[in-house]
């Protein structure tokens, strides 16, 4: 058995490393933008969807 042209499992690594991938930068992404949900920080998402909606309603 030729060990180089066996490549039986390379999509499922390719897959493992794709999805990998995109956990890594939804985690990054949660990471810098939690201050901005947390109700103790400045930007609060709560007051700036009801700021969006009272605009939108005018």
């Amino acid at each position: 058995m030729n060990i180089i042209s066996d490549t039986k499992g390379q999509g499922v690594a390719e897959y493992i490393l794709l999805f990998g991938g995109v956990i890594i930068i939804a985690l990054v992404a949660l990471q810098i933008y939690s201050s901005y949900f947390n109700n103790g920080s400045t930007f609060n998402a709560h007051d700036d969807a009801e700021e969006i909606r009272a605009n939108l309603s005018t």
